[in-house]
């Protein structure tokens, strides 16, 4: 529902999919933004996003759209913003704010400082906790951040208006807004979001190789569907982010193979009442998380 609220004349997103896309859609939704520029890897990709209504045209240089621009949001898959940024970095105007929507912090700031140099004040680091499997301008949606969270993590370089202006961008979006550092973004994200993933993509992965692999999905029910929903999610993104984390990552799957070790151990051991306290502990935790009763 639009509120008449004109708070961004120009934003300029780099990927016009699912995540820059809906952030577009999320601001016009409620009329904060005058004019909305997409740039793409494919002319078809943002025709699309321009039927759609995600974009209002596609931008087709830099140095004529980003001087001008409130906000440049850089929502690629993370391997790809570190040459976004040395392009858009000659063409920043004095008021352009850039952001990106990259699950890992550390890899894209240091980027980030190595193309804006003296102008790192104007990058806002930022995440949005709020995925899904579909890609592309048709994924988008105008409420995806509703409810959602969406972690910035500011530089010291940030003064208080921009990271005001770009909290309030997400806000405007429907989002909940949290602040962490770039170094413990990426601890934490290793654990509860990274390591899932690769988790589920293996599992996958590996029945899928084996000879009679259609007798084991065949058989699949719920309990794998859900664990391995994420498996679903776009190879290239999550190839990038696992690589760009793979410090944290690292450390995060060494305590999982530990985990499953003593499981193992457990296992050989037929010991019922080890394992059935593993689970209570896992079960307990769980639902305090979910909000269960």
């Amino acid at each position: 529902m639009e509120t008449g609220l004109s708070e961004f004349g120009k934003v300029v997103i780099f990927g016009t999919g699912l995540i820059g896309g809906s952030f577009a859609l999320g601001l016009k939704e409620v009329g904060a933004v005058e004019e909305v520029v997409g740039f793409g890897r494919t002319p078809a990709t943002l025709r699309k996003a321009q039927e759609l209504g995600v974009i209002d045209r596609a931008g087709i240089n830099p140095a004529h759209e980003i001087g001008d621009a409130d906000i440049v949001l850089v929502a690629t898959p993370v391997a790809q913003m570190p040459e976004i940024f040395e392009r858009i970095a000659p063409y920043l105007g004095p008021n352009t704010i850039v952001t990106d929507g990259g699950s890992t912090k550390g890899d894209v700031v240091a980027a980030a400082r190595a193309a804006f140099k003296g102008h790192i004040g104007k990058f806002v680091p930022a995440h949005p906790i709020a995925g899904a499997e579909n890609s592309g301008p048709a994924a988008a949606r105008w409420d995806l951040y509703q409810g959602k969270k969406v972690v910035v993590t500011p530089l010291p370089e940030n003064n208080d208006d921009r990271l005001d202006r770009i909290k309030r961008a997400w806000s405007l979006c429907g989002a909940d807004i949290y602040e962490l550092t770039p170094e413990i973004h990426d601890r934490v994200f290793a654990a509860v979001s990274h390591l899932p993933h690769l988790l589920s993509f293996a599992l996958v992965h590996e029945l899928a190789v084996r000879d009679d692999a259609d007798l084991f999905f065949t058989f699949a029910a719920s309990g794998f569907r859900d664990f391995t929903r994420i498996a679903a999610s776009h190879p290239e993104m999550w190839r990038d982010i696992c690589l760009a984390n793979r410090e944290a990552l690292l450390g995060e799957l060494d305590s999982y193979r530990a985990q499953l070790d003593e499981l193992r151990v457990v296992l050989a051991n037929n010991d019922g009442d080890a394992l059935e306290q593993t689970f209570n502990i896992a079960r307990q935790a769980r639902r305090n998380w979910a909000g269960d009763q």
